[in-house]
């Protein structure tokens, strides 16, 4: 793997991880398309690059985090407590949140039995295509939602539930994680800043799960320290446009404009379909 090559995926990784627009699905494209090295191939250089991503979010968020932090303990005081049922209707915001995010996580849990299954549709151009174009449907969809009003204290378990079932889904190469995510908290009526930012923050057990599960493989297959210094730059590619990625997002959602995603979308999962139909 060159540097070029490194930097391209990591931009890709970086921006298409948190803008609606699949970065499984355009890692798979470009891989496909360009002879781009898959990161996949690499697992290391897969984990460095989910790591970069995972370093934006705890910069973007970093407020955010630290009041998660107190909700757990203020979550496991109620659970722990003589007092608990009285203790659990005074659950602070915060720890309403943490619990949210356990439960929008317990979902994934479900598609590890079938996790084979999905990474063999990473090669199917046609089927990313045909992902995409959904990705779209859903975003144009979502953003014609009224505006909704729940955040962390109005908002249900169920709610948490379902949006972690859009999430689950999104593992499905063309289908994005933060798009689908979002737009299942629009539909329940969530506030347009709160869907946001329970998408990113509830993406970090699921990161981190998945690179642990990818670092027992990823050492098994051998790191070849001397391509470090390349798979570093990837890393530090992803973050930082990944950082600005999650910015926008918050920007064009909070203006309601989060749908103009949806005619990329389209545009890419109909050109994905037509070249690979062509090629044949």
């Amino acid at each position: 793997m060159h540097i070029f090559s490194s930097i391209l995926l990591g931009l890709v990784q970086g921006v298409a991880e948190f803008l609606p627009i699949s970065s499984s699905g355009h890692l798979s494209l470009f891989q496909h398309f360009f002879g781009l090295a898959n990161p996949e191939e690499t697992l290391f250089f897969d984990v460095l690059l989910h790591l970069g991503t995972l370093i934006a979010v705890f910069v973007y968020y970093w407020r955010d985090i630290l009041d998660l932090i107190k909700g757990f303990f203020n979550l496991v005081g109620c659970i722990f407590s003589k007092r608990r049922r009285q203790d659990q209707e005074h659950l602070s915001p915060s720890g309403r949140m943490v619990l949210m995010i356990i439960i929008a996580t317990l979902p994934l849990f479900a598609v590890l039995p079938i996790k084979d299954k999905v990474e063999s549709l990473y090669g199917n151009t046609i089927f990313i295509g045909a992902a995409l174009l959904v990705t779209g449907f859903l975003l144009f969809y979502s953003d014609r939602m009224g505006k909704g009003r729940k955040a962390a204290r109005s908002a249900t378990m169920l709610d948490a539930l379902l949006v972690g079932v859009g999430q689950a889904v999104a593992v499905v190469p063309g289908l994005s994680r933060s798009g689908t995510s979002i737009s299942v908290g629009l539909t329940r009526g969530f506030r347009r800043s709160f869907a946001v930012r329970f998408s990113f923050l509830m993406s970090i057990p699921a990161v981190l799960g998945a690179n642990i599960l990818s670092i027992k493989d990823a050492v098994a297959e051998g790191i070849d320290v001397s391509m470090l210094p390349i798979y570093l730059v990837g890393m530090l590619v992803a973050a930082v446009s990944g950082y600005f990625a999650i910015r926008l997002v918050n920007i064009l959602a909070n203006k309601g404009k989060f749908g103009n995603f949806a005619f990329y979308c389209w545009g890419v999962g109909a050109a994905a379909i037509i070249t690979t139909l062509i090629w044949k």
